[in-house]
C-alpha cells in the first residue's frame, strides 16, 4: 500500500493480528490486502467478516464467486483484485486461461450462457447501477439462477466494487506469489 501506512504487526489488536497470521498460514504468504486493511482495524473486521459470509454462506460455487470478482475488478481496473482473485479463479475453476479472459473481456471468455448472463449483469451493476431493471433480474432467473443466487451475485458485485475502490485509492499491489498460482 503506497498511499497509507501499513501498521506494524506489533501495534495491531490481537484479533486482527491472529486473522492475518491465519491467512498467512493458509496461503503460505501474507496477502497484501490484510496488512493494508489493518490500517483501520474497525473497518478490517466487518470487511473480512462480510467477505467470509459471501464465500461461506452462498448458494454460488466458489469458482462463480471468483469469476464475478475478476470480471468486476477488470471493469474497475483494479490491479490487486484482478491478480489476486485471478489466481483464485484459476484454482477454483481449474481453468488457467479463464481469469485473463474475464479480466479483459468476459464476453469473449469460454463460458456457458448462464455464466455469461451472470457476468453481463455484474458489469451492468458495476457500470450503470441506476439502469438495473426487473428485466435484468428476470434474465438471471431465466438463465437458471434462484432468487438467493441473484442476491448472492449482487452482494459479491457490491462488495468488490467497494474493495476495488479501496485498493485503487490505497495503491495496493498484488503479491508476486499470486501471478503464478493456478497456471
Amino acid at each position: 500500500m503506497r498511499r497509507f501506512p501499513v501498521p506494524d504487526r506489533i501495534d495491531l489488536p490481537d484479533d486482527v493480528r491472529e486473522r492475518i497470521d491465519a491467512e498467512t498460514e493458509d496461503a503460505g504468504f501474507t496477502p497484501n490486502v490484510f496488512p493494508a486493511f489493518a490500517y483501520k482495524p474497525s473497518h478490517f473486521r466487518p470487511f473480512f467478516d462480510y467477505h467470509d459470509a459471501l464465500v461461506e454462506d452462498s448458494t454460488l460455487e466458489r469458482g462463480e464467486i471468483e469469476m464475478l470478482v475478476v470480471t468486476v475488478s477488470g471493469v474497475n481496473d483494479c490491479l490487486y483484485c484482478v491478480v489476486a482473485h485471478g489466481a483464485l479463479c484459476r484454482i477454483y475453476n481449474q481453468a488457467p486461461k479463464l481469469a485473463d479472459q474475464l479480466a479483459t473481456n468476459h464476453r469473449l471468455a469460454d463460458l456457458g450462457d448462464a455464466h455469461r448472463e451472470m457476468l453481463d449483469f455484474a458489469v451492468k451493476l458495476t457500470e450503470s447501477p441506476g439502469e438495473i431493471t426487473d428485466s435484468d433480474v428476470d434474465a438471471l432467473r431465466d438463465a437458471g439462477f434462484s432468487r438467493e443466487e441473484i442476491w448472492d451475485i449482487t452482494s459479491v458485485v457490491a462488495v468488490f466494487n467497494l474493495s476495488n475502490r479501496m485498493a485503487t485509492v490505497a495503491d495496493m499491489r498484488p503479491n508476486d506469489e499470486f501471478y503464478d498460482l493456478g497456471r
